[in-house]
C-alpha cells in the first residue's frame, strides 16, 4: 500500500510536496522539483496548472519538467568533477525515454547518449547529438544497425562474439571507408544486485555481455584485429538499485580487467560502470542521492587503482531512470467507479497499461494524487485501474486519496522513465501526447496519436476489399 502510518484524514496531497521533498537530489523527490500548489488548490508543475494542461492537451498526458531533468544532468556531471580526480563522462540511458526533445536537452547539458537500437541512434542523431558522444548497446544488433553505427561514427559496445566477427567482416568490405571502428567491450561481472529480477543484468545468469572467463580470449582477438579500436570496458549491474556496496566489488573487478588488458598491449582508457541508481517512487523509498552515488563510485575506483598501481581511467556512467524518472508525471481523467462493500473500491482512469506498463510488467508501485484536490484530506482507500480489457490493468492498489468525482484529474508521479518508451497500442488505444513544461510555458514534444495513426501501416489485400 502506498500510504504511511498516519491517519489518512490528517494528510493532503500538499503534504507530500512540503514534507517529503527532503533533499536537492531529484531522484529522492516524489514530485518534480518545480511542483507546487496554487491558490486554487491545484497542482502546478513548471509554473503550469496541470488542470489547464489537461484542458489544452487532453488526457492521458505525459508531463515532463525541464528544470528537474536539467538539474539531474548537472548534479551527475558536477558530482564526478567534484569527487573524481580523473576524467569523467555522463551519458543519458535513452531507453528510459527516447525522443528528440529529451536528447536535445541532455546534449545541451554536456551529456552523451547511450542508445539500444537503430531507432534510438537515429533519434539521437536527429536531435543534434554528436556521433562521438553516442554509444550503441544491445545484445543482438542487426547487421543493418551495425552498419548504421559505423557510418554514423558512434562507439559500438560489443556484447558477444557474433558482433566481434561481424564488425571485423564489415571493416574488410571493399566499400568500407572506416579504417577503424570505435568499440567498447561489455563484460558480465557476475555480481548480483538487489533489485527486481527483470531489471537485474550483472549476475552470472544474464543474456548480456561476455562471460568474465572469456576475457583473455576477447582481448587477444581485439588485439589481433587492427580494424577495432577498443577504447573502454563496460558493465551494467541492473536498475533501481539502492545499495552502493555492489559498486565497490564492481570497481575492483573492472580495474582488474583493465590491468589485464595491459598484458595484451591494449590501450583501454575508459570504464563504463553503467547506471542503475534508484529513484523514489513511493514515500517509503529512500534511494542514495546522485551526489552520494557518484562520490562512492569515485572513491571505489580510486582505491582499486591505487591498490594495483594503475593510472586512473576515464569514468563513464549511463543513468536513465534517475535522470528523468522523477521529472515526469502522467495526468489522467477519472471515470467510472465500482464499490464492492467490505472488499475494495475501484476507480477507472482513461489510460492504463498501454501508457504505464510497469505495474503489470514489474509489479511496480508509485504514488498518485488528485491534482484538483491537493488540499483535500486523504480519506478514501482506492484502487486505480485502467480501461483495458485485462484484470491485471491495475495502476495503484489501495492508495489514499481524497473523496473524488468523475472528471477529476489524477496524476501518477515518477512516470518519466519507461512509461512512454514501453507504451503500446493495446486494445488499439492511441498513445498519449507529451509536453515539456518550464517557466510557465508548455511545449508539445510528442503529438497525441489519432485513430488514423493506428491504421496508417495496415494493408487490406485486394480480395478483402468491398
Amino acid at each position: 500500500m502506498n500510504t504511511i502510518e498516519v491517519a489518512g484524514s490528517s494528510l493532503t496531497g500538499t503534504h507530500y510536496i512540503s514534507e517529503l521533498a527532503a533533499t536537492g537530489s531529484p531522484n529522492q523527490h516524489l514530485f518534480p522539483l518545480t511542483a507546487q500548489v496554487n491558490s486554487k488548490g491545484y497542482l502546478e508543475i513548471g509554473g503550469c496548472d496541470v488542470i489547464d494542461l489537461v484542458q489544452q492537451f487532453g488526457s492521458p498526458l505525459y508531463i515532463l519538467d525541464e528544470n528537474t531533468l536539467r538539474t539531474a544532468c548537472r548534479q551527475y556531471r558536477d558530482a564526478f568533477k567534484q569527487y573524481y580526480p580523473g576524467n569523467s563522462q555522463v551519458l543519458y540511458g535513452s531507453k528510459a525515454w527516447s525522443c528528440k526533445a529529451i536528447c536535445a536537452i541532455v546534449t545541451n547539458e554536456g551529456l552523451g547518449i547511450d542508445v539500444m537500437s537503430g531507432g534510438e541512434l537515429y533519434t539521437a542523431l536527429q536531435a543534434g547529438a554528436k556521433p562521438e558522444m553516442i554509444y550503441f548497446h544491445g545484445n543482438n544488433k542487426s547487421f543493418a544497425e551495425l552498419k548504421l553505427a559505423i557510418e554514423s561514427g558512434c562507439t559500438i559496445v560489443i556484447d558477444n562474439w557474433l558482433e566481434l566477427h561481424t564488425l571485423v567482416d564489415i571493416a574488410k568490405e571493399p566499400a568500407s571507408t572506416q579504417r577503424t571502428i570505435q568499440v567498447m567491450l561489455r563484460m558480465n561481472p557476475g555480481i548480483e544486485p538487489h533489485t527486481h529480477k527483470h531489471i537485474s543484468t550483472g549476475q552470472v545468469d544474464s543474456k548480456f555481455g561476455f562471460d568474465s572467463n572469456q576475457i583473455d580470449e576477447v582481448f587477444a582477438f581485439v588485439k589481433q584485429n587492427n580494424s577495432l579500436s577498443c577504447t573502454g570496458l563496460h558493465i551494467h549491474l541492473g536498475s533501481q538499485i539502492f545499495e552502493l556496496t555492489a559498486y565497490q566489488l564492481l570497481a575492483d573487478v573492472m580495474i582488474g580487467w583493465l590491468s589485464k588488458s595491459v598484458d595484451y598491449g591494449l590501450s583501454i582508457k575508459a570504464i563504463n560502470i553503467g547506471g542503475g541508481l534508484g529513484i523514489r517512487y513511493t514515500e517509503t523509498n529512500i534511494p542514495p542521492s546522485i551526489k552520494d552515488w557518484a562520490k562512492a563510485i569515485s572513491e571505489y575506483v580510486v582505491a582499486a587503482c591505487q591498490e594495483r598501481k594503475m593510472p586512473l581511467p576515464t569514468i563513464m556512467c549511463e543513468p536513465g531512470r534517475s535522470l528523468i524518472g522523477n521529472a515526469g508525471v502522467t495526468a489522467y481523467t477519472l471515470g467510472s467507479q465500482k464499490e464492492i462493500p467490505e472488499v475494495r473500491t475501484y476507480l477507472a482512469v482513461d489510460g492504463g497499461m498501454s501508457d504505464n506498463p510497469r505495474p503489470i510488467t514489474y509489479q511496480a508501485t508509485n504514488y498518485a494524487i488528485i491534482a484538483n484536490r491537493m488540499n483535500a484530506p486523504l480519506t478514501e482507500t482506492i484502487t486505480i485501474v485502467g480501461k483495458h480489457c485485462e484484470s491485471g490493468d491495475i495502476l495503484f492498489k489501495d492508495v489514499l486519496l481524497p473523496k473524488t468525482q468523475p472528471n477529476d484529474i489524477l496524476v501518477a508521479l515518477g512516470t518519466g522513465a519507461y512509461n512512454y518508451s514501453q507504451s503500446s497500442n493495446y486494445n488499439r488505444v492511441p498513445r498519449p501526447a507529451a509536453i515539456l513544461v518550464s517557466q510557465g510555458r508548455a511545449h508539445l514534444i510528442i503529438k497525441r496519436e489519432t485513430y488514423s495513426d493506428l491504421i496508417k501501416h495496415d494493408y487490406l489485400p485486394t480480395h478483402l476489399q468491398n
